[in-house]
């Protein structure tokens, strides 16, 4: 028996995929605990009973952590590193040390944007695996920007001598001794790297408590079903293309029917309208099984949970690694971009005639479910770990 110390930050996009994960390996016996900024957050995910070390360390929508909802493009990449994700490596780190202390972990698994848990396991001598939650690294996001990514690997040297081993080199967001990707290159493109050390092993969709209740008896069996959904990070920004979005659905009502995750209740749909059911939160994995398009941000864990379901997208990317992703569905024809800022009705309308009528973008959409399918998921991400366990125990 091993034990494993998942290191995630308070985001659900980046928990999520640990849950099931973290779930196939205390099934085989294994001890895993968390540590995180948001100890509730990660019990709400993977469980009431789950083992979590809070940490300090900003918490998105508290502590002043508010990003304006206009920010795009470089000036959010900025904002997202310097006012987000290295001041939460640095405040996490004291947390993950005594987390460490505490727990005693054979392995400490990292997500790609908890720094600490990497920085932290170098420090300790510890074995670590980086948990990839999102694809957009492994894609060219910092091609003809070589600025920028200069001032990422400085930025990260200079972490490491806060909080890690400053003898070391390796990149936290690249662990050297197991890199868990949640995707496959059949939808990250040519550029997805190989190495011995890397796996693909598609998205973890298992081992998440039940959702929430959702009426079911309302689905019509009679039109195309859509799910319209911004995630969980984009309420702040969405108001003005959820609504174009009801526009360009209920032009389409006599043959589609919509569901909208609608958090911030900008909608006026009536309680009972059979066209369009606009809810505040939905189960949106159980849902995906019965859609036939997804309208969203391009966030990596929706378009891979739909891609899983071989349902082809629409996608409008807003910020962050978003831009990147909508890149490799368009790429791999399992969608159609859109412009979140700018689009109208209209052309929502067209692009969703397209996904919904165009056999190749289903195809598209049905070839990376299989390969998501062949990859294991969560099941082969929990192996790969054990693997990793075991190896280092025996060199020890």
């Amino acid at each position: 028996m091993s034990a494993f110390l998942f290191v995630v930050p308070p985001l659900t996009g980046h928990i999520n995929p640990a849950v099931g994960v973290a779930a196939r390996l205390a099934a085989r016996g294994h001890r895993v605990a968390w540590a995180c900024a948001d100890p509730a957050l990660v019990r709400r995910l993977a469980g009431l009973d789950a083992e979590v070390h809070g940490c300090a360390g900003p918490v998105p929508g508290a502590d002043g952590v508010v990003r304006p909802p206009d920010l795009r493009g470089a000036e959010a990449l900025k904002f997202l590193w310097e006012r987000y994700l290295l001041p939460l490596a640095d405040a996490m780190a004291p947390g993950v040390v005594a987390a460490v202390r505490e727990f005693c972990p054979d392995v400490v698994v990292a997500d790609q944007q908890a720094f600490a848990g990497a920085l932290v396991a170098e420090r300790c001598g510890l074995p670590w695996a980086t948990s990839a939650t999102t694809s957009a690294e492994f894609s060219g996001a910092y091609d003809g920007l070589p600025k920028v990514a200069e001032w990422l690997h400085r930025s990260l040297a200079e972490l490491r001598t806060r909080i890690g081993d400053p003898s070391a080199t390796a990149d936290p967001r690249f662990s050297p001794h197991l890199l868990l990707i949640f995707s496959t290159p059949e939808l990250i493109g040519p550029q997805a790297p190989l190495a011995r050390h890397i796996h693909y092993v598609g998205p973890s969709v298992g081992g998440r408590p039940a959702g929430p209740d959702f009426p079911w008896q309302r689905l019509d069996p009679g039109r195309s079903k859509v799910l319209v959904t911004l995630g969980t990070a984009n309420a702040d920004a969405g108001d003005r293309f959820l609504t174009e979005c009801l526009t360009a659905l209920r032009e389409r009502a006599d043959r589609v029917q919509a569901v909208i995750t609608d958090p911030g209740r900008v909608l006026s749909v009536p309680p009972g309208d059979k066209d369009v059911l606009a809810l505040s939160s939905v189960p949106q994995l159980p849902l995906l099984e019965r859609m036939d398009a997804v309208v969203c941000h391009a966030g990596h864990n929706t378009v891979c949970e739909a891609l899983w379901h071989g349902v082809p997208l629409v996608v409008a990317p807003i910020r962050d690694d978003q831009p990147v992703i909508a890149g490799q569905v368009v790429d791999a024809g399992a969608g159609v971009r859109v412009r979140f800022g700018r689009v109208r009705a209209d052309r929502l309308g067209a692009a969703l005639d397209a996904v919904l009528t165009d056999p190749a973008h289903r195809a598209a959409a049905a070839r990376i479910r299989t390969a998501f399918r062949a990859a294991g998921g969560a099941r082969t991400a929990a192996a790969h770990l054990e693997h990793l366990a075991d190896f280092e125990a025996e060199s020890r």
